[in-house]
């Protein structure tokens, strides 16, 4: 068994969305959850478990692809 863990830290709103933007990407293979760090910001915490690594390494490049291509549209929308 294998497992790997992204973390962000940020504002609440921004974490919700690339949450969002990750919840539908085979939800069954991590966990995610957004824990409030005080004074305005929240960490978002994704944890990927696998039976190998090929098949986390798989799993968490895509789930980071996904989190790349959300925060840049946040960007893009908030300027």
């Amino acid at each position: 068994m294998a497992t790997c863990e992204a973390r962000w830290i940020g504002g609440g709103e921004r974490a919700q969305a690339l949450l969002s933007a990750i919840e539908a990407d085979d939800p069954e293979m991590f966990t995610a959850e957004i824990v409030d760090l005080g004074d305005g910001r929240v960490e978002l915490i994704v944890t990927v478990t696998a039976d190998s690594i090929p098949t986390l390494q798989s799993t968490m490049d895509d789930l980071l692809a996904c989190l790349a291509a959300a925060e840049a549209g946040l960007d893009a929308i908030q300027g």
